[in-house]
């Protein structure tokens, strides 16, 4: 009995749907979501800290990239984030979710290109906010630290953004106070309200309690000859309701992010400066 032959085109096809989708669509990243042209960090720093990035990639579906190089080769330091971005195949989904930060070593540059869903998460005031976190540690050459302090914040940023309001100018994360300042904050209450009962008490020494109330006045010294009433004028305050409620549902204008175009075409906000 002879074999049946399938053929080769009936295989290329069965190979093709035996492919899952998720790898048919692929991932478009030529390039892994932390690169250390620079070598800034240890072997185990880098696979630590490029394992905490695509955790926080994938579950918020939005890239969290960090670039080190030695030089922006004649660029600026937001345009060579932003093309980065753009030409290496960084973002998640139609709108390219997600932000890059870039550190040149050189120029003691940093710069930070936000894309898609990132424009909307993280505004000017936000990113502003995220940058006093973690570029005293950049400066002070603990990059490990500095790096990890920037992932651990996208994070909270994009949840803040996905499941309540994104963080502004006017709602910012609350910095957790300190037991030892509280302890200091009670010390100093407690000495400035003694101080101030001491110095009252000071004062009193010399009084006596008086039992009569006429033994608080001097004698002859009130005499009331006319006691009349006079209506001079009315005053009437008035206040429109309907405006006060037109300012209140007006919403905020502020702390929103400003945006600008890549040499791709494509739409990125951000933020830059010196470490």
């Amino acid at each position: 009995m002879k074999k049946r032959r399938v053929p080769v085109l009936i295989l290329i096809l069965l190979l093709l749907f035996a492919i899952p989708v998720s790898a048919a669509e692929g991932d478009q990243r030529e390039l892994p979501r932390f690169v250390d042209d620079a070598d800034l960090l240890t072997d185990e720093e880098e696979a630590a800290l490029l394992e905490k990035l695509d955790e926080i990639s994938e579950r918020q579906s939005c890239d969290v990239v960090i670039v080190t190089i030695d030089s922006l080769e004649g660029k600026t330091s937001v345009e060579y984030a932003d093309d980065f971005y753009d030409y290496n195949g960084y973002g998640v989904g139609d709108e390219y979710d997600g932000l890059l930060l870039l550190v040149s070593m050189k120029d003691r540059d940093w710069a930070i290109s936000t894309s898609g869903f990132g424009i909307t998460a993280f505004t000017d005031a936000g990113l502003n906010y995220i940058s006093e976190k973690f570029l005293p540690l950049l400066s002070d050459g603990k990059y490990s630290k500095a790096f990890t302090k920037f992932a651990d914040l996208c994070d909270d940023f994009i949840t803040e953004a996905k499941t309540g309001e994104p963080y502004n100018e006017n709602h910012l994360p609350k910095e957790p106070v300190g037991v030892f300042w509280i302890i200091v904050d009670l010390v100093v209450g407690l000495g400035i309200g003694y101080v101030i009962a001491f110095r009252k008490r000071q004062k009193l020494i010399s009084v006596r309690r008086k039992v009569e109330a006429e033994d608080y006045t001097v004698p002859g010294s009130f005499v009331l000859d006319v006691n009349t009433d006079t209506f001079v004028r009315r005053f009437v305050t008035s206040k429109s309701v309907a405006s006060t409620e037109s300012k209140s549902n007006s919403g905020s204008t502020t702390g929103g992010s400003t945006t600008h175009t890549s040499s791709s075409g494509r739409t990125h906000g951000g933020a830059s400066g010196k470490f």
